[in-house]
């Protein structure tokens, strides 16, 4: 079960400083460095079918992407889509190429979401499109059951490129939008809640909704729907955000 958190930094600071003291949790450490840089591409039709498919809260809904480790150089092409009892499925495999290309990955990607039933997943035509920076530092929650894993994102910003007609081709003027005030924070383990949920709670943060992906292109894209992310957007991302009249998304608005 995942559990994602929408902090301000002084407040993340707070909880994690008192995790420090009192929780027990362990710190990833490669080589001295406990925080390190990722870059993720998303690739969606020209008709962004993968954004719509979550905004709307399909069963058939899916996730393309190059995920980048800045530090190591290393690229990964990942496949998400919905499995049974709403869980999320991650394929992924090693990606040589250019992160904003799939390359011969597209065919990977074309089985994996023939597999999981998407339909025509044969004939989508996927083109890169928004891409999401981040610093991430991992920790290990001791527990019952090998204890749970949490992220800690910070430093996160969007980059979209347009051209004239506002789609999210990578070409033409590129539309930036940095939010170092928050940090993210996601819990990943069994139902039971780790130390560091009861710790966000004890502090009064509850669970968000929000998907790198579609908040991102909701904040960068005011034409489309946010209704699974409006929440987020406007309590966290941009409270003074005027934008035209939005369709809304579907109740059920947990993120992929």
């Amino acid at each position: 079960m995942d559990r994602k958190y929408v902090l301000g930094v002084d407040d993340a600071t707070a909880v994690l400083d008192t995790l420090a003291r009192t929780g027990g949790a362990r710190v990833l450490e490669i080589d001295g460095v406990r925080q390190f840089g990722y870059e993720s591409v998303y690739f969606d039709t020209p008709d962004l079918a993968s954004f719509r498919l979550t905004a709307t809260r399909r069963r058939r809904r899916f996730k393309v992407r190059t995920r980048t480790y800045l530090d190591s150089g290393q690229s990964f092409l990942e496949v998400k889509t919905r499995a049974a009892r709403g869980t999320t499925l991650k394929q992924r495999a090693e990606h040589a190429g250019c992160p904003t290309a799939l390359g011969p990955g597209g065919a990977f990607v074309t089985r994996a979401l023939v597999a999981e039933g998407v339909p025509a997943a044969d004939r989508l035509l996927l083109e890169s499109g928004l891409v999401s920076r981040y610093r991430r530092t991992t920790l290990h929650l001791p527990g019952p059951d090998g204890g749970a894993r949490a992220t800690v994102d910070t430093g996160l910003a969007w980059r979209l490129g347009t051209d004239r007609a506002g789609t999210t081709r990578p070409t033409g003027r590129a539309v930036t939008l940095a939010v170092p005030h928050v940090v993210v924070v996601e819990t990943k383990g069994g139902s039971t809640p780790s130390a560091l949920d009861r710790l966000l709670w004890r502090h009064g943060h509850r669970p968000e909704r929000i998907s790198k992906y579609g908040t991102g292109l909701a904040l960068l894209r005011p034409d489309l729907p946010d209704g699974p992310w409006r929440r987020v957007i406007r309590r966290h991302l941009d409270p003074g955000l005027t934008a035209p009249a939005r369709t809304a998304g579907h109740p059920d608005d947990r993120s992929l």
